[in-house]
């Protein structure tokens, strides 16, 4: 049974999906760990509830994020991970951190890459009168929000729309999205190589996959 290790910043509802989806048969892979920057972050108590290890390490702990970063490896790897996921974690990663599970590091962003990598997605959709958002699922690399897209999902903005409607319908896509491209991965059909991620041994495009 292959490994998982969640990392997280907040309330973890995409973690909760993966627990479902592991708990489901739907991800053939084992939860080991949950990993938070936040020790008051409500996704640990959904680990704990859930019968898996969760643990906080927070910023003031450290010199630097790179004394962070080392630390959280260390412990990550207690735990032997085959993919290391990223549900909301909201700390960007050091070189070191990203070459060291370089392949097997995924992340969710709330938008359809490249548009809008960052921070404030739905804000940013709002004010340019964007009439499709979305979500992505990538590889993660040295570039913020700028790995290779595995899978994405496109959600419409509505007139009279606020930041909550669509927050709502993103992470509606993101429940289903995220565990069905972490079961790929888990089941060996998903890789990164050459700089873009692979499906069933062939190089998917730029926009990730999209069925015929």
């Amino acid at each position: 049974m292959k490994n998982i290790v969640v990392l997280i910043s907040g309330n973890g509802s995409n973690l909760q999906a993966i627990i479902d989806a592991c708990n489901q048969k739907k991800i053939g892979g084992t939860l080991r760990a949950v990993f938070s920057n936040k020790a008051d972050a409500f996704g640990l108590e959904r680990a704990r509830n859930a019968g898996i290890p969760a643990h906080a390490l927070t910023a003031s702990q450290f010199a630097s994020r790179e004394a962070f970063d080392r630390e959280l490896m260390l412990e990550i790897d207690a735990y032997a991970p085959d993919v290391v996921v990223l549900a909301g974690y909201m700390r960007i990663l050091s070189p070191e951190f990203v070459a060291h599970y370089q392949g097997r590091l995924l992340n969710i962003h709330p938008s359809l890459l490249p548009k809008y990598p960052g921070l404030n997605t739905h804000r940013q959709v709002l004010d340019n009168g964007d009439e499709v958002h979305g979500t992505s699922v990538h590889f993660v690399t040295d570039e913020l929000d700028g790995g290779p897209v595995i899978l994405q999902a496109s959600v419409p903005v509505f007139a009279g729309d606020n930041e909550e409607d669509i927050t709502a319908r993103v992470q509606s896509q993101e429940h289903d999205i995220y565990p069905l491209v972490i079961g790929w991965f888990i089941a060996g059909r998903l890789e990164m190589r050459d700089n873009a991620a692979w499906l069933d041994g062939r190089p998917l495009p730029v926009q990730g996959y999209a069925a015929d």
